[in-house]
């Protein structure tokens, strides 16, 4: 079996009318074989002069790679017109992602790394029953739970509950899928990012968490008492801290990874400190995931602006991942 370090990145395309190919097109310009990643889609719906060299297997981008986009082929059954998504395309988008889990899970490429799509139209166009990547991902792995980390060079935060309305996040928040997600993030921060004692904090959920019972309970009833049964498990733990100060630098100094109660808890610092660079990466799969954290970005499809950064760093973030977790 071939070494990680001598395997590529399998990218899929995502939603062919967003941004997805633009952003391939120049994360190749810019990386070439410094880091061989090869795309599964359709050639047609890359940028026009795009160098394109189609393959028949994994392996035979890391040979292309300095000189083309190296291009998996999947024919889809319409060509694309930037920011107008094609229902016909819909089932096509789910089947590369398919495809992609299966090269990771058989050890043709070192990782994955998914382009950006667009939830409601998989729903129209193919009936698709996940919420969105991470759920369908986990689906293809057998896995029954996974964590979603979104991470940028100064900061790693976990939302524990996430696409659901903020008036029903007190109900979702159990004491099971709290520890499930500490746990997890522990467990990535050690075999992925090689943290040998990772530094987790914890943020409260009711502002100043809770301040002692005068603005909520979940942090004395729910949070305070599962982080004490984590301590004693061996996990380095503070918290639960208020969110309002868990971020600026020297806060962000003292720990590895922040865990936070909701989406925007998490997702409003990370968008802050890098808009641009921030990476979406699941936690607890058997393979490597990461994808931009952005979407499709259908009203600047084709116009030639869109900004490769975010997933320069997933490319980057999942090479150096899959390096970490295999040793090499």
């Amino acid at each position: 079996m071939k070494r990680v370090a001598d395997l590529p990145i399998a990218l899929t395309c995502g939603e062919p009318a967003g941004i997805g190919p633009e952003i391939a097109a120049k994360a190749w310009e810019r990386l070439g074989a410094r880091l061989p990643f090869f795309w599964i889609g359709d050639p047609r719906h890359l940028p026009a002069g795009v160098p394109v060299a189609e393959i028949s297997e994994p392996d035979d981008a890391m040979a292309v790679a300095a000189r083309a986009l190296p291009v998996l082929p999947h024919a889809f059954p319409e060509a694309v017109s930037p920011g107008r998504p094609a229902p016909e395309n819909a089932e096509h988008v789910v089947k590369v992602i398919a495809e992609g889990v299966k090269f990771v899970m058989t050890g043709q490429a070192a990782a994955l790394c998914t382009a950006p799509i667009n939830k409601k139209v998989l729903k129209d166009g193919a009936g698709f029953a996940f919420p969105g990547h991470t759920e369908y991902l986990a689906h293809l792995a057998h896995v029954e739970r996974v964590v979603m980390m979104l991470a940028c060079e100064g900061l790693r935060v976990v939302p524990v509950t996430i696409h659901i309305p903020v008036s029903e996040v007190p109900r979702a928040l159990t004491p099971a899928i709290l520890r499930d997600t500490i746990r997890i993030t522990h467990a990535a921060l050690i075999r992925d990012f090689g943290l040998v004692s990772p530094r987790i904090a914890v943020a409260g959920l009711n502002p100043h968490a809770g301040e002692g019972g005068t603005m909520g309970h979940e942090e004395e009833t729910l949070i305070s008492p599962l982080l004490e049964d984590l301590r004693a498990e061996g996990i380095s733990l503070t918290g639960p801290l208020s969110a309002d100060t868990m971020f600026h630098p020297a806060a962000r100094a003292r720990y590895d990874a922040a865990i936070c109660m909701y989406h925007d808890q998490a997702l409003i610092p990370i968008k802050t400190i890098d808009f641009a660079g921030g990476v979406n990466v699941t936690l607890g799969l058997p393979f490597i995931r990461t994808s931009p954290d952005h979407g499709t970005a259908f009203d600047i499809a084709g116009k030639g602006i869109a900004d490769p950064a975010s997933l320069i760093a997933a490319l980057e973030m999942a090479r150096d991942m899959a390096l970490t977790r295999n040793g090499s």
